[in-house]
């Protein structure tokens, strides 16, 4: 069975998903990149520097550059197409042609009503009638979680047409290596002029205002914490730097960290912290539970919904500083409890769900299974 995979530009989070599609048997995967398959760094303009990942982006798996190939040859090879979004003009020309030749389509994209919303008045209703010729070109949904999913739903899909694909990620890898950097815990702590019996409330990402760094700073100095006062930190980098430094001069500011040294950061850390105002899944969270730390997100999460219980760390009301400092005090001290939890929970949330997933929606497109 040939699929046809299409999307924007190699994702870190999505290699290790399409190594794992191309060695499954009776699956032939191709996948075409619009924007290039360059290995050389990318400009990140969220996280202000160029971004050269440090795991395989396009090895492991048949791909192509949009510009070395033809769009219409490669539907016509393929007995399914699947394409990651709907976002670009030629994400939407795939559709209708992948439709027009009798190609079923696969959709799976992030979008859900916390983060992306249709809007009120003529320009929600243009936006769902837009949505709708889209959508009457795919054959089946892959939901990403219960807030994706909810996403169709709203928007009329059948719920025959929807198939869980969870966004994962490499639950085995991350938490091998956090696994093996624990016995230096101590000496990235001194490195990070953290002393080891404080505690670490940590964030990862972006610090833009989307993602909401500044409301983990007002919530720390709010914060009615018991001794060992905890260490703020900070990974990553983006406009909002400055401003953070100057709310928080104490915190430490890690800055940009590749896939590779973000584990160790997770085992050191208590808590991790997602206060985002909008995020349609929040992957770093899958990534600090794997490593087996407690978590805690805003409801603006998209994962909160699927993730989150208060026996893995807490979800707060978006933009309530006072809520966030309370559930920092709160979560803090058993952070070592919530994050074993947290660790036993992500590991039904993984790739091998996924590929159930994607086989079960290939079999209702293809008539293998009339569920």
């Amino acid at each position: 069975m040939k699929l046809l995979f299409l999307v924007s530009h190699p994702i870190q989070y999505q290699a290790p998903l399409l190594q794992r599609v191309a060695r499954e048997p009776g699956i032939d995967l191709r996948v075409v990149f619009e924007a290039g398959r360059a290995a050389g760094p990318r400009y990140d303009p969220g996280f202000g520097r160029e971004v050269q990942w440090d795991v395989p982006l396009t090895e492991g798996y048949d791909n192509v550059d949009l510009a070395a190939t033809h769009l219409e040859r490669e539907i016509g090879a393929a007995d399914v197409v699947w394409s990651h979004g709907w976002e670009t003009p030629t994400l939407r020309r795939a559709i209708r042609l992948a439709r027009r030749r009798g190609t079923p389509v696969l959709m799976r994209g992030e979008n859900c009503d916390l983060a992306m919303p249709d809007g009120r008045g003529l320009r929600g209703l243009a936006k769902r009638l837009y949505l709708r010729r889209i959508f009457r070109c795919c054959s089946a949904f892959l939901t990403i979680g219960s807030e994706n999913a909810r996403y169709y739903l709203e928007r009329g899909i059948d719920p025959r047409r929807l198939f869980l694909t969870p966004y994962a990620v490499d639950n085995e890898r991350f938490a091998a290596a956090a696994a093996r950097a624990r016995p230096d815990r101590a000496r990235l702590m001194a490195e990070l002029e953290v002393a080891p019996e404080r505690p670490v409330i940590l964030f990862v990402g972006k610090l833009i205002r989307r993602k909401r760094p500044d409301l983990l700073a007002e919530a720390f100095l709010k914060a009615r914490f018991h001794e060992p006062w905890p260490a703020l930190v900070f990974v990553g980098s983006g406009d909002l730097e400055a401003a953070l430094r100057a709310m928080v001069p104490d915190a430490v500011f890690v800055g940009f960290r590749n896939q590779g040294n973000l584990p160790a950061l997770y085992d050191m850390a208590d808590l991790l912290v997602l206060p985002s105002e909008r995020e349609p899944w929040g992957l770093v969270v899958n990534e600090a539970m794997a490593c087996g730390t407690a978590v805690v997100t805003s409801d603006r999460v998209g994962c909160a919904r699927d993730l989150i219980t208060a026996e893995r760390g807490d979800v707060f009301p978006d933009g309530d500083s006072d809520a966030l400092a309370a559930v920092l005090a709160r979560c803090l001290p058993d952070g070592e409890a919530l994050g074993r939890a947290a660790q036993a929970a992500i590991a039904g949330w993984s790739f091998d769900a996924d590929l159930r997933g994607l086989r079960r929606a290939i079999d209702f497109v293809t008539g293998g299974d009339d569920a």
